[in-house]
């Protein structure tokens, strides 16, 4: 059946007529949706929206995570030909009304009404009942969205994967920079600093703010399944966002970023991670940092693609347990 659909399959992102299933369209052709999911503006009965947040006009060295989106969705066309790997057939493309809502419309030359635009963006789409994966864009994205998601869910857990805390201490609110991020999402209330963590730090921080911490070496000491279970202890069943800068990939395995620390997580690791996390709660997710024009492999935006899929994973999984209550 796949053999004869990649015959005949081509832009599935425009011409497929459901919202579910798996796609056998040539890799190295046709549009390039999110795992070949429909580009759609019409939300009506999605369960999954995935969007794209071409910003980076936030960060504190190399830019060029503008053209993230565009290359995770690329890289993802490897993947929808099966059931994500390590699932036991769990197959949420298959089985869940999931769309690709394109990229979020803004003004590049007018930087500081991006917030706003974003938040409002975010909260259209969890208004009308999907959750969102979004595809960034620099790691300031993530407080607009932690925005829209408090104003439905209270303050959240955050499980954020990183080489930085992005805890820099910062009051002046209006001030756009990646690195104060979760800084300002702790104090304006919209993560609950308790039931949160952070797991790959290697960067110093001065304050946590109550949030807990696992460092790359701890991972790499500790192992995998206890980073999980201890993440899962801390978040339990509260509303969960996971954002993932792919800076927490070492630099072996993801060079394509804009502020490469070593002595990172290996691929396999955060693999393992994202996967066991199987169980919580979680609403919404995004994965950031992605720059292309500092990896000519396109190795960075393959693991991008593929963290997009353990966040599907993990939101299906969790949409699945709330529909079988």
């Amino acid at each position: 059946m796949a053999l004869e659909d990649a015959k005949t399959q081509v832009d599935q992102a425009f011409t497929r007529d459901d919202l579910k299933g798996l796609s056998f369209e040539n890799a190295f052709g046709g549009a390039t949706s999110l795992f070949r999911r429909r580009y759609s503006k019409d939300l009506t009965g999605a369960q999954l929206a995935i969007t794209g947040v071409p910003f980076d006009q936030a960060v504190t060295h190399r830019t060029g995570t503008r053209f993230g989106p565009r290359a995770i969705r690329e890289a993802s066309t490897l993947q929808p030909y099966d059931p994500p790997y390590g699932w036991n057939g769990f197959d949420p493309l298959s089985d869940f009304a999931i769309l690709d809502y394109g990229d979020l419309a803004f003004d590049y030359a007018n930087t500081q009404a991006f917030p706003g635009t974003l938040q409002t963006h975010i909260a259209g789409i969890l208004a009308a009942g999907p959750g969102t994966v979004t595809l960034g864009g620099d790691h300031y994205i993530t407080l607009p969205i932690l925005k829209a998601y408090a104003a439905k869910f209270g303050p959240m857990s955050v499980i954020q994967f990183d080489a930085h805390s992005d805890l820099w201490a910062d009051d002046d609110m209006d001030r756009i920079d990646h690195g104060t991020m979760m800084y300002k999402a702790v104090k304006l209330g919209l993560v609950d600093p308790g039931r949160s963590v952070q797991i790959g730090i290697r960067t110093e921080c001065d304050d946590y703010l109550g949030m807990e911490y696992i460092d790359a070496r701890t991972v790499h000491e500790k192992g995998s399944a206890w980073v999980t279970a201890r993440a899962k202890e801390i978040v339990g069943q509260n509303a969960t966002y996971v954002t993932f800068d792919i800076d927490a990939l070492d630099p072996a395995f993801a060079p394509g970023t804009g502020t490469p620390v070593w002595g990172g997580l290996a691929s396999w690791q955060a693999a393992a991670i994202l996967r066991d996390l199987a169980g919580i709660n979680m609403v919404g997710g995004d994965i950031v940092e992605v720059s292309p024009p500092y990896d000519t492999t396109g190795a960075t935006a393959i693991a991008g693609a593929h963290v997009a899929m353990e966040l599907i994973c993990l939101y299906c999984w969790a949409l699945r347990e709330k529909e079988a209550k």
